[in-house]
């Protein structure tokens, strides 16, 4: 069976190594424009800012590695045209120039994302920089070096780690957004309040609830930032405005989201029986809002590529959707959500109400005792968890995978109340956090209906 992969980043590399030492019997071959794989793009901000001193490091796999298991790498090859009815890819070679026709029995489609790139006045000025891939990093590290007045245009996480990484190297920062907020798609107002404070305590300044409009320049480079609210000298630009699927190749052949990102089912196969897709270019069912969404995470692209490979000959294991969990350290802030915000639940159709806990992590009496706010996000109605936030000092982030596993398995307010949790008075409280705010939504429910 002839099987090809396009795209080989976190889906592809996962897939390939997944097919290949399960399945000696096929023929794989892989297209990918660039020539490494696995790259770890959000890594990026900790090679610019000196934790990773090798941006090589960022790497998990290798074209020798998936060579070593069987598969063909076609490197640097452009795939140009899929034609899903005959089974055949159009590719071009972009070392030689020359194109390559082949075809498949089944197709892997795994072209991952692309950052979103406003077309506005001056976008074409040098020194206005993307950040996703390792010659993206190679670019921001070196020009980063001779500017001191450096611009990051939006407030998501990679953003903001790169906006930590600049301060710290002593550059003059500009945090640009839409949003009246930083990190509004995964925290609410009280958390990120002492996010912001962080930030502007160290100089950085945040120009929010604004919008770019242009870009001016001098000899071609750029030299000013244009918002609807002001004009701001800079250096150089990083532009972190978003991700949008790569799937135009198959674009009215199967089943997209209006964004373009494909559907896929419980076993990763498209509206095409004979195409299968994984990662960001594919929309995820995402199960606080019991809908899919488009949700671009490596953790979700490691596990739809894994499942592509035990799938695609057979529906054996089904995929179990996904909570949109992420965690996120800055300056001495750990910081880290699960599921949906109380202000993003409103535009899935959902009526939820919120618990939010402040206390000392472990107790008192202990040498230290952080303190650590947490929030709960419920359906009104059911009860149902929907989403949960933390931020403390010290790193409790690991309290989101288990409301990530509580929202998966729909458990209600009333069953985190009394799950059985360790006490120790290095840890936590005779109440565990996830218990002690369970118990205190509960109580505000009862005090509402009083």
């Amino acid at each position: 069976m002839k099987v090809a992969v396009i795209g080989c980043t976190h889906a592809g590399t996962a897939a390939v190594k997944e097919l290949a030492s399960q399945h000696e019997q096929l023929d794989i071959t892989v297209y990918e424009r660039n020539d490494n794989v696995s790259f770890l793009s959000c890594g990026i901000a900790l090679h610019v800012g000196g934790v990773v001193e090798h941006a090589e490091s960022l790497f998990y796999s290798s074209p020798d590695e998936l060579t070593e298991l069987g598969a063909e790498m076609r490197l640097k090859h452009d795939v140009l045209e899929i034609d899903s009815t005959n089974q055949t890819i159009l590719a071009k070679n972009l070392l030689t120039g020359e194109t390559v026709q082949d075809t498949y029995d089944k197709l892997i489609m795994t072209t991952g994302s692309w950052p979103i790139i406003p077309m506005l006045p001056g976008i074409e000025l040098n020194q206005i920089e993307l950040c996703k891939n390792y010659h993206h990093a190679q670019t921001i590290i070196k020009k980063a070096t001779d500017a001191q007045r450096i611009t990051v245009v939006g407030a998501g996480y990679i953003g903001a780690e790169l906006v930590e990484a600049f301060e710290a190297y002593g550059k003059d920062v500009t945090f640009i957004d839409s949003a009246d907020r930083i990190l509004n798609k995964y925290l609410d107002r009280s958390f990120t309040d002492i996010i912001e404070s962080e930030l502007t305590d160290r100089g950085i300044h945040l120009e929010l609830n604004q919008t770019v409009q242009s870009f001016t320049g001098v000899d071609g480079n750029v030299t000013q930032v244009v918002t609807d609210k002001g004009t701001f000298e800079t250096d150089l630009v990083i532009l972190c405005v978003g991700f949008r699927p790569s799937t135009e190749l198959l674009k009215g052949q199967i089943d997209m989201l209006p964004n373009g990102a494909i559907i896929v089912d419980d076993y990763m196969r498209t509206s095409n029986p004979n195409i299968f897709a994984a990662g960001d270019s594919c929309a995820v069912y995402y199960n606080p809002a019991r809908t899919h969404a488009y949700i671009p995470l490596a953790t979700n692209a490691v596990r739809m590529g894994t499942l592509v490979g035990k799938n695609l000959l057979a529906p054996t294991i089904r995929y179990q959707g996904t909570q949109g969990t992420s965690g996120l350290r800055l300056y001495d802030l750990n910081i880290a959500s699960t599921g949906l915000t109380e202000d993003a639940a409103p535009f899935f159709g959902l009526e939820v109400t919120s618990t939010t806990v402040q206390d000392a992590y472990r107790p008192e009496f202990m040498p230290t005792a952080e303190n650590v706010q947490l929030k709960l996000v419920y359906e009104t109605a059911t009860h149902r968890l929907v989403g949960a936030q933390i931020i403390s000092k010290v790193d409790l982030t690991q309290a989101m995978n288990t409301l990530s596993v509580a929202i998966q398995n729909e458990m209600t307010l009333e069953e985190l109340a009394f799950v059985d949790f360790f006490f120790q008075p290095h840890y936590n409280k005779p109440w565990n956090l996830l218990n002690q705010a369970a118990l205190q939504g509960m109580k505000e429910l009862t005090s509402e209906r009083v």
